[in-house]
């Protein structure tokens, strides 16, 4: 059975860069292209980035049924057409999802079995950062940008109990490596065999990213965010 993993991460946390760095090094992962309404940014490709669809017709997929999980974010629709997951399965691959914390959120209803996997930037100021070179490579300078991302980040860091690990994207060969490490311990799980002793490390890291494991780690990071370690509610 095909492993679905789910990653969830505020814009501006490096999620892009570590999902394609781990495209290259992991095997037998098939990467899902979500659909979407809004127009494309800067060097996004359609097929590549997203589908980029009408309204008309990501409706008209709506109403057939076809995805997996959809979103409605910033006015513009989002979602995950089911047939990765069919075409996946059939070959015998894995499924990687790179969605908001909605379709995060209704991947889990649907398939309690999925891995979700949150990623946080080391801090609010790094976040920030990040946002404001991104918003100048856009040529969007604008306050109001920069304000209701970084609102909508401190929002979605909140929803990190939902997640099965959390990966602090601090240094990148480091997250790199945690996330690969979260794959194949997966994997290694669930394959029922015996583990290898050059197995044990990869099973280590993954178990010190998971969430249960995590709040010692993220405590300074919810608190530049002003929030507390202490879950809250779905």
């Amino acid at each position: 059975m095909s492993i679905v993993f789910v990653i969830s991460a505020p814009s501006g946390s490096g999620k892009t860069t570590l999902v394609n760095e781990l495209r290259k090094i992991v095997p037998d992962l098939e990467f899902s292209v979500s659909y979407t309404t809004r127009p494309p940014r800067g060097s996004e490709h359609n097929g590549r980035d997203y589908y980029f669809i009408s309204r008309e017709e990501f409706e008209r997929m709506l109403a057939k049924d076809e995805f997996l999980e959809h979103a409605d974010v910033f006015g513009n629709y989002y979602g995950t057409a089911k047939r990765f997951l069919r075409e996946a399965r059939a070959r015998g691959d894995d499924l990687l999802l790179d969605i908001d914390v909605q379709g995060a959120k209704q991947i889990k209803e649907k398939l309690p079995e999925a891995v979700s996997i949150f990623i946080l930037p080391p801090s609010k100021d790094v976040l920030e950062w990040r946002l404001r070179n991104r918003s100048q490579n856009e040529h969007v300078n604008s306050e109001e940008v920069i304000r209701r991302r970084l609102l909508t980040a401190a929002k979605e860091v909140e929803k990190y109990p939902q997640y099965d690990y959390i990966l602090v994207n601090d240094r990148l060969e480091q997250s790199i490596d945690e996330l690969k490490a979260i794959v194949l311990a997966e994997r290694i799980k669930r394959s029922g065999t015996q583990v290898a002793p050059e197995q044990q490390e990869l099973l280590d890291t993954a178990s010190r990213c998971l969430q249960v494991n995590s709040s010692q780690r993220l405590q300074p990071i919810l608190a530049s965010f002003a929030l507390s370690a202490t879950p809250s509610g779905p």
